[in-house]
């Protein structure tokens, strides 16, 4: 795998579609680090950071290391932004705000569910320049699927092109929701808007796969109270790209350098974000 010693060449070259080096880069780190220790964890590899539903394992550990050096050869000069590393060192996160490229790693989004052997995991990369996400790639290995998204050039899954669309006129929305624990009592108020009818929320699995669901129609939105970058750049250009919108409370779109009124919502289009931001509580 060749490095890009021009960052702007880089940038072009993956904003004319050509994300295969980094796609592989993820297959491997995934097929090397991930997968040969999916059901096969002790006990002693998994670790409790904040709590008993914010698992980390040596999955994730290894496989954010094994893409921090795969993404930086590819981008010399281009920092990674993981979320292990800012476990270890908050003071990372800053990079997202800086001038150079960053890759913005959550290396298992949905440790949960992977340390219960379920299949519905997957790793998040995207490239981003001055709080600006450029691409992203959603890979579930357990699930053989791959989407990704490339600014103003749409999003695939497997290679082929998906659109959210819009629900069915007169539909129950079904939305997926922050887990309770990571919730402020203001949040929870706030989430309580979409207990009405004519809308089904539910609790939120891995946020990449939900934010997948949505870009290909199978859900209608999302509402979330936590902006850690790793959890949402990946997803939030997948969903645009695939046609749909996002809002904060105050009707601005997500800023991955955070500052943002929560809850948010991301939905398959602009009216159905529209409504689940108003029943939010949004102005």
């Amino acid at each position: 795998m060749s490095g890009h010693t021009d960052v702007t060449d880089f940038l072009d070259h993956v904003l004319a579609g050509g994300t295969t080096e980094v796609e592989e880069a993820v297959r491997k780190a995934a097929a090397a680090e991930i997968m040969p220790r999916f059901r096969q964890l002790g006990a002693d590899e998994i670790v409790e950071k904040n709590g008993p539903h914010d698992l980390v394992t040596v999955a994730d550990r290894a496989a954010e290391a094994h893409l921090t050096s795969s993404l930086t050869a590819l981008l010399p000069g281009s920092v990674v932004v993981g979320e292990e590393a800012v476990h270890a060192d908050p003071s990372v996160y800053e990079a997202i705000k800086g001038d150079a490229p960053v890759w913005i790693v959550d290396p298992v989004d949905g440790t949960r569910q992977f340390v219960r052997g379920e299949a519905g995991f997957c790793t998040l990369v995207a490239l981003a320049r001055r709080g600006e996400v450029l691409a992203s790639w959603t890979y579930a290995p357990a699930l053989e699927e791959l989407a990704v998204a490339v600014r103003g050039r749409g999003a695939t899954l497997n290679g082929a092109a998906i659109r959210s669309g819009a629900p069915a006129p007169g539909a129950v929305l079904e939305v997926a929701t922050s887990h309770p624990d990571y919730t402020t009592p203001d949040q929870k108020r706030a989430l309580l808007g979409l207990r009405t009818e004519g809308v089904s929320p539910r609790p939120c699995g891995s946020a990449g796969l939900e934010y997948l669901a949505v870009a290909r129609g199978r859900l209608d939105g999302v509402a979330f109270s936590w902006e850690y970058a790793w959890d949402h750049a990946a997803g939030l250009l997948l969903v645009t790209e695939a046609g749909g919108a996002d809002l904060t409370l105050t009707g601005e779109p997500f800023r991955i350098t955070g500052g943002n009124t929560l809850p948010f919502t991301a939905a398959r289009d602009a009216a159905t974000a529209a409504r689940i931001r108003s029943l939010l509580g949004g102005r």
